[in-house]
């Protein structure tokens, strides 16, 4: 578990995909040195928002493994030797929750659809690639962007595409201002919304699969009214 709220940017020096393009890729980040006092092989490290397991390290660099999938869901395969990526250690007792619960595990893409100055902060438009997932991102919720605990400040449901504010602040923290319009960004969205849809959903299901409950009671009451004020036309 993370909470959105980056420590250092790191580096990738080795971006090395196995021989088996199958099999996925691994990566060497340096750079990293501030937040690898701590660690020990096996934990897990947000790189850009994604959970990754500390394979080996040193002092300033450690080396992660990337399976397929994670591949397929993420930026991932736009990275290069020399790419700027954000890193947060997972949460301990100790740390304070200033952003939000980020599991690490990103749900799709987005581009930057545009990028405005405000005063010292800068608002971003993005669209994701799957739009299932607009259904999840709300006006003054929560959303990770590339690691990054940020808010939604706006959401433009014509041609599905919201935006955020980040502060001067952040912007002198992440990577997120070093990238470009028609870049990807790594999107995970709010896990209460996700969570809240999926009690709803087997909470419907098991009510319409029991004779007798609540709902089927109700629904039944309301077939036997409008059968009722059809009959007695």
């Amino acid at each position: 578990m993370f909470t959105g709220i980056v420590e250092i940017i790191g580096t990738v020096l080795e971006y090395n995909p196995f021989d088996d393009e199958e099999q996925g890729i691994a990566l060497t980040i340096g750079g990293a040195g501030k937040i690898l006092g701590d660690c020990h092989i096996g934990d897990s490290i947000a790189v850009n928002g994604i959970c990754l397991t500390v394979t080996e390290f040193n002092e300033d660099q450690f080396k992660v493994g990337i399976s397929p999938e994670t591949v397929r869901r993420t930026n991932v395969g736009s990275w290069a030797q020399g790419t700027k990526v954000n890193l947060e250690r997972a949460v301990s007792q100790e740390v304070r929750f200033g952003g939000h619960y980020v599991q690490g595990h990103v749900d799709t893409v987005a581009t930057i659809m545009s990028r405005t100055n405000e005063g010292n902060s800068i608002v971003f438009g993005f669209k994701l690639r799957d739009p299932d997932y607009n259904r999840y991102i709300v006006e003054k919720g929560f959303i990770c962007i590339d690691g990054t605990s940020l808010t939604v400040t706006n959401i433009d449901p014509e041609d599905d595409t919201f935006a955020i504010s980040m502060i001067k602040h952040t912007q002198d923290h992440v990577v997120m201002p070093l990238k470009e319009l028609g870049d990807e960004v790594n999107i995970e969205v709010d896990l209460t919304g996700k969570v809240i849809e999926k009690q709803i959903q087997v909470t419907l299901d098991n009510e319409m699969n029991t004779e007798g409950s609540t709902l089927n009671k109700l629904l039944d009451k309301l077939i036997d009214a409008k059968l009722q004020k059809y009959m007695n036309k």
